[in-house]
């Protein structure tokens, strides 16, 4: 069975409500304020089982211009129309603004109910349908129905409902979608029941147990009970009216306009990227930034919109725009909105949205329209990349990329694996479902290779970079995951060499200056003689005519080399000194089982000041271990 929505639309006093309830029985006007007044000024809610068993949840809207705020609210998610026009005054202001609503929401069903045809006359009434007709001439409703009806007498109510059945039999099947998302329309408290929450659910399906989160306020809590058309049940799904009940949540803390959806699977955003339409009813033209009111699914929203194209935009056209809010909202690509005027308060465009969180664009740039433009023809591929691009280094989810799109899973995953196989995107965390742009990932290649070159010409005598160097030379790249897999491609297509905790160009080969070749064979000369008391390094550099930090790099070529041994601070030794008095120390070991620091000093014959750092030098290298005031040999 099908899930419809049915909403009203008209101008104010032509019967809307009195027909709900010839229909259904129900009264929608529930305030005492609307009694007393005799008109809507809230959303009302009734329902309708239809002759073939399909089932209408019905909203009834205010028809006043004080209420077309409301009415927006209410017409989020209606599937079928009633344009209601009473046949004693025929089409008015609100008549034609509501059916500019419903134009720029993107209701493609629905019929016109000529009302109160009990007051007027024969030659009148034909008079009100000669009206009708040329108002609904050039627009969605031009080809429907036209139904005469009297809510007094019930004539042409039996003929209403089943030209609805017609038309509800009609309905092609709703967009597939797995991200529940309920627009809040009301909020009340019910004794024993707690806090109510009402809305049309625009998409996924929920159910008594789940976890929810209130967007954009970031309040959770578990569902209660769920009524569909005041009937208790365990779920509801996409096209229902749905009342839920919350526990522990505070009325205070839930407002109209705010959405549920699950927790983590929406974002907020001060900024909507989309595509405007700006209504030939205006009067003249629409000047960059300009202050407006942004209607999307039940809330409203101050901001300025942002020509990204030109200066105006005359009426009748379309441009791509930013709307840059006074308060965050949290909508899906593709979602219908409505934008009024500041002051005076009309309705004055409208359009679908690009992109739900986008950047800040710089306004008159061609290559930022034109990838806007892009995103406006619908087309997945091209949709998935654009937002995968502009996630950079960060990459984007797939959860975020339900958001972007607003795909069923399934074709999302489709559409990602497609792109996998055509190397346009790279997947750099499985777990979390984490995607980048080949070409995000071309640039990174680019810059390693930039900053180790970079690199090799600052230190010519280093084997290569540290690679935590290379890392922190990406501030924005947090991903560890994705700056290996970058390391590791470049290693296998042998961009560059892996060296222990360094990396270098293939291309890289240390080659000394005639200087430095002096330096090194100077260095080499000192610590040979020297053997195991060497003097300390930094003495060797006052004695030797040469920049103080190309003596430095050699002496660390030197001890990569392993020509030269580091022990502590500024003390170096002869690598073959080192070497012959390990060999001496570990046969004293083995004889022996243990040495004191005495009979270390001995062995050497050299000062405490060579001792220490040699001997914990051999600890360091595993060779020894010490045992109280002695070593033994380490095992292995």
């Amino acid at each position: 069975m099908k899930q419809i929505i049915l909403g009203t639309a008209g101008h104010i006093d032509h019967g809307k409500t009195s027909l709900i309830k010839a229909m259904t029985g129900t009264d929608t006007d529930r305030l005492k304020e609307e009694k007393e007044r005799g008109i809507t000024i809230e959303l009302g809610f009734a329902s309708l089982d239809l002759p073939s068993g399909e089932h209408l949840g019905i909203v009834d809207v205010p028809g006043h211009e004080k209420f077309v705020k409301n009415m927006v609210a209410g017409a989020t998610g209606i599937d079928i129309v009633v344009m209601v026009i009473a046949a004693d005054e025929g089409v008015m202001p609100q008549t034609r603004e509501h059916m500019e609503i419903c134009t720029l929401l993107g209701i493609r069903h629905g019929l016109i109910a000529m009302t109160k045809t009990d007051m007027v006359d024969e030659e009148w009434m034909e008079l009100a349908l000669e009206d009708i007709r040329e108002f609904s001439h050039g627009t969605f409703l031009e080809d429907s129905p036209i139904l005469p009806v009297s809510s007094v007498s019930g004539q042409g109510i039996p003929e209403l409902v089943k030209t609805l059945d017609d038309i509800a039999g009609q309905l092609p099947p709703k967009r597939p979608s797995n991200l529940f998302r309920l627009p809040i329309d009301r909020v009340f408290t019910m004794k024993g029941f707690g806090t109510v929450i009402t809305g049309s659910l625009v998409s996924g399906k929920i159910s008594v147990g789940d976890t929810i989160m209130i967007y954009p306020s970031g309040i959770t809590s578990k569902v209660r009970g769920i009524q569909v058309h005041n009937q208790s049940s365990g779920s509801a799904e996409s096209g229902m009216r749905t009342a839920i009940n919350f526990q522990g949540l505070e009325k205070a803390a839930v407002n109209r306009g705010e959405v549920l959806s699950t927790p983590g699977s929406l974002v907020t955003s001060y900024m909507v990227d989309v595509s405007f339409h700006y209504l030939a009813s205006n009067q003249k033209p629409l000047k960059n930034r300009t202050l407006v009111r942004f209607h999307a699914g039940t809330s409203e929203v101050m901001g300025y919109l942002m020509l990204l194209e030109q200066d105006e935009l005359p009426p009748g056209q379309t441009a791509i725009a930013q709307l840059r809010l006074d308060a965050p909202v949290a909508i899906v690509k593709a979602d219908r909105f409505v934008v009024r005027s500041y002051s005076p308060v009309r309705t004055i465009g409208g359009g679908h949205v690009l992109n739900p969180a986008p950047q800040k664009h710089k306004r008159l740039k061609p290559e930022v329209i034109q990838k806007l433009r892009d995103l406006a023809s619908d087309d997945p591929d091209v949709i998935i990349s654009y937002h995968i691009e502009q996630s950079g280094y960060s990459g984007v989810s797939f959860s975020h990329l339900k958001i972007m799109t607003n795909l069923p899973d399934k074709q999302l995953e489709t559409q990602l694996q497609h792109l996998l196989s055509q190397k346009k995107i790279i997947q750099t965390d499985k777990d979390n479902r984490i995607f980048i742009h080949q070409t995000t990932f071309d640039t990174l290649k680019e810059k390693f290779t930039e900053h180790v070159g970079d690199y090799h010409n600052t230190n010519p005598l280093k084997a290569g970079m540290p690679k935590e160097e290379l890392k922190s030379k990406f501030p924005l790249l947090t991903d560890v995951k994705l700056f290996n897999q970058v390391i590791n491609q470049m290693i296998k297509s042998k961009q560059i060499i892996q060296e222990e905790n360094t990396v270098r160009l293939e291309s890289h080969r240390i080659s000394l200056g005639q200087d430095q070749a002096h330096v090194r064979k100077k260095i080499t000369q000192t610590y040979r003689s020297g053997g195991l008391q060497p003097p300390y390094f930094r003495d060797v550099i006052k004695g030797l005519d040469a920049d103080p930090k190309h003596v430095q790099d050699v002496m660390m070529l030197l001890v990569e080399e392993g020509q030269i041994v580091k022990t502590k601070d500024d003390l170096y030794f002869d690598a073959r000194a080192v070497e012959d008095l390990k060999s001496r120390l570990v046969d004293f070991l083995k004889t022996n089982g243990e040495i004191t620091t005495p009979q270390f000093k001995e062995m050497t014959g050299v000062s405490r000041k060579y001792v220490i750092p040699l001997i914990e030098y051999f600890d360091a290298k595993n060779v020894t271990l010490r045992v109280g005031d002695s070593r033994k040999l380490r095992k292995g």
